[in-house]
């Protein structure tokens, strides 16, 4: 079985520089706002449609950033293909709330915070992710 999903790393212009959004999911790991493709709809309505759920801002997308594949088993199903399309994406409006049924918060950082909190309590495969995203916004991290 094959699972599309997408998401973005969400970034907005505030206070006389940039902030990221991360959230915090049901697990208590940081991550990004992402979910699953629903019928009809193309990568970059679901990544939008999703970061808009999921933290109630609306956005952009600037640009592609990276697609990362993974496999999961999920019960009753067996092995899932999951392939996962992740954009820049610049906030346009919205009101910041986290989609309480999905994610336990969502926050906007500076840049170099949303790494350190990426590193240290987020996935592994988010990494490359957030750091082409910060590369595109004038960060290097590594």
């Amino acid at each position: 079985m094959k699972e599309i999903s997408a998401g973005g790393v969400v970034y907005r212009r505030a206070d006389g520089g940039i902030q990221v959004q991360m959230i915090q999911d049901r697990y208590g790991k940081i991550t990004l706002p992402k979910g699953k493709m629903e019928p009809g709809e193309t990568v970059e309505e679901t990544a939008l449609r999703e970061i808009l759920e999921e933290t109630g801002i609306t956005g952009t997308i600037r640009e592609p950033l990276e697609t990362i594949t993974y496999q999961f088993t999920l019960s009753g199903v067996g092995v899932v293909d999951k392939e996962v399309h992740y954009y820049l994406v610049e906030a346009t409006g919205g009101t910041l709330q986290a989609q309480v049924e999905e994610i336990r918060g969502v926050e906007w950082l500076h840049p170099m915070e949303a790494w350190h909190q990426q590193k240290n309590s987020g996935y592994g495969n988010n990494d490359t992710v957030l750091q082409k995203a910060l590369a595109a916004l004038g960060f290097q991290v590594g």
